[in-house]
């Protein structure tokens, strides 16, 4: 009877060891892409104009209008294993509830998976609307740690710039960034791009610096607009005498109110251009409020790469600005 007792105890501890020790599927898909599951009649009817519509909001601060999210569609009836093995899938159907679901890893590995369902067509809109930017918010901060992590173990030791270790913050940057400048007040990094057509001329940049925090913030697009030109004239010259990066007046950036290291931070996007020159590019601003160091942490990313898109190259240094830990 024990030898009973024992081989069911065995076999138990065991299909839990197996359940515990699942195999995935590698996942595929480029960052800022999703897979769409959703019924072909309704694709191409309300419904997928609705969701169209949410795929299709603008990115803040591009020169030219670049969309959230490149997508692929497919109906659920042909959502196979292949299909299955996608890093970012979206499913919207109709049930008997209406839901918002997330799930990580649930074929794959690394996957996010987000459910939408309506009681009828109507309902599905209506969720797609009521949950507009959680939809975005939930895909894009999977995509920013996916980039964070492949930096672990290529990235610079803590110590390595002396302006991040005087302002007492830390920041997970990958090698492949060069320094440009680090007075110990002011760091600049400069990262070249490898592919497309900005090979050889492009690159993505990350500037970080530190300024009291204002008295008077009733006007931020513009005490952070006078502060990124103030900076610029000081640290990032052009290619001759009199040109240095400014904020482009021809367009208004938008600041927004978010959060960072558990700190309020205001983000600004908006478009950078060079004083009495052609360069130009979108540029990512965060001032981050260290109220007990009355001091805003600014850290910035811009990018010049011309001729080409530069959501995703502007994303990727999003990622790493958002490593950002203030230590005293």
């Amino acid at each position: 009877m024990k030898n009973i007792v024992l081989f069911f105890v065995l076999l138990i501890t065991t299909l839990s060891c197996k359940d515990e020790k699942r195999i995935y599927l590698d996942s595929n898909g480029r960052m800022n892409h999703l897979l769409l599951v959703i019924d072909n009649s309704d694709w191409n009817g309300e419904v997928g104009d609705k969701l169209k519509e949410v795929m299709k909001t603008p990115v803040l601060g591009m020169p030219q209008e670049e969309f959230q999210f490149d997508v692929s569609q497919v109906a659920e009836t042909s959502f196979g294993k292949m299909f299955k093995a996608s890093r970012s899938v979206l499913i919207i159907r109709e049930d008997s509830i209406r839901s918002f679901q997330t799930q990580r890893n649930v074929y794959a590995k690394p996957q996010q998976m987000v459910k939408i369902t309506g009681t009828d067509k109507a309902d599905v809109i209506s969720m797609l609307e009521e949950n507009k930017q959680k939809i975005i918010a939930t895909f894009k901060d999977f995509d920013i740690q996916n980039i964070q992590e492949t930096h672990i173990g290529n990235s610079y030791e803590e110590g390595y710039f002396n302006t991040l270790t005087n302002l007492g913050i830390t920041l997970n940057i990958p090698k492949f960034f060069k320094k440009v400048d680090d007075t110990g007040d002011f760091l600049w990094l400069r990262q070249h791009l490898s592919g497309g057509i900005a090979k050889g001329d492009g690159s993505s940049n990350i500037l970080v610096y530190s300024v009291p925090i204002p008295e008077d913030k009733s006007d931020l697009v513009m005490t952070i607009s006078n502060m990124r030109d103030t900076i610029g004239k000081k640290y990032i010259p052009g290619r001759k005498e009199n040109m240095f990066m400014i904020t482009e007046k021809a367009v208004t950036p938008v600041v927004t109110e978010t959060e960072l290291d558990n700190k309020i931070a205001y983000g600004t996007y908006g478009k950078w251009e060079v004083l009495n020159d052609f360069m130009a590019g979108p540029f990512l601003n965060y001032a981050i409020e260290d109220v007990k160091n009355n001091r805003w942490i600014v850290l910035e990313a811009f990018v010049y790469a011309p001729s080409v898109d530069k959501r995703d190259y502007m994303f990727e240094v999003e990622a790493v600005l958002k490593t950002i830990n203030i230590k005293n």
